[in-house]
């Protein structure tokens, strides 16, 4: 039998946070040192998908800590703009290594923000993309000059930049799909303010319920619970703090 404050705790989290589902609330309770089952909370199965080719996922998992990937994706403002807005984030940890926007996203802007996402301690080696032109031969010169080699996926094959892809249906998900964007300057405070929240508080299936920057589960001794609204109020961060 669960205890009845487990239970109304998991009731509180599914009525503040509507986007999420069994594995989220289950993060959550891991890192409130909260020993439950996921099917405890579970409200629906995760669907699968189809793997990707046995070549294309060996390269993938033997080069993950030297993989990013990157890819474009937009968002209409009240004002009927189509804004683009451009995700970096590494394979290892999946952490979103920068994010920026744009209303014109030429060759120099874009190879820009590559350069500066790489700018890490360990430079690293791959850059998985597609093959949009907004990636043109300029882009390819200037992101070469860093050390990183481009690995672009097959045409018509978006499950090769899964990761990106994944990472930008989130965004829409949980965030954008929820918020009138403004203009440009709104839009880009917006997804910054997320991808604080993904990279710090937010847990992950493919990190075994963490996140990608680390998050220590805080157990009982610790004290009462207490949440902090993120993304607006759109999502919450739950922790423990002595009375």
């Amino acid at each position: 039998m669960l205890d009845p404050k487990i239970r109304e705790l998991i009731r509180r989290m599914t009525q503040a946070n509507p986007l999420w589902g069994a594995p989220r609330i289950h993060g959550e309770l891991l890192m409130l040192g909260i020993d439950v089952s996921q099917t405890t909370v579970a409200k629906y199965l995760v669907r699968g998908r189809n793997p990707p080719s046995q070549t294309w996922r060996t390269f993938l998992e033997n080069h993950a800590k030297e993989i990013i990937a990157t890819d474009f994706f937009t968002v209409p403002t009240a004002t009927f703009r189509v804004l683009f807005v451009l995700v970096v984030l590494s394979h290892d940890r999946r952490e979103i290594l920068r994010t920026n926007v744009t209303e014109s996203p030429t060759a120099a802007w874009t190879a820009r923000q590559i350069v500066e996402a790489a700018g890490l301690d360990e430079v690293p080696k791959y850059l998985v993309r597609d093959r949009d032109r907004k990636f043109s031969a300029f882009f390819s010169r200037q992101v070469e000059a860093t050390g990183l080699r481009e690995v672009l996926t097959a045409p018509g094959s978006p499950w090769q930049n899964a990761y990106a892809e994944r990472v930008i249906g989130t965004i829409r998900r949980e965030c954008l799909d929820h918020t009138i964007i403004l203009g440009e300057q709104h839009l880009r405070r917006t997804v910054k303010r997320f991808s604080n929240y993904y990279n710090g508080v937010r847990t992950h299936l493919g990190l075994e319920k963490d996140t990608p920057r680390g998050r220590l589960a805080q157990f009982p001794d610790l004290g009462t619970i207490h949440s902090r609204r993120h993304c607006g109020g759109l999502h919450h961060e739950y922790y423990r703090k002595a009375a």
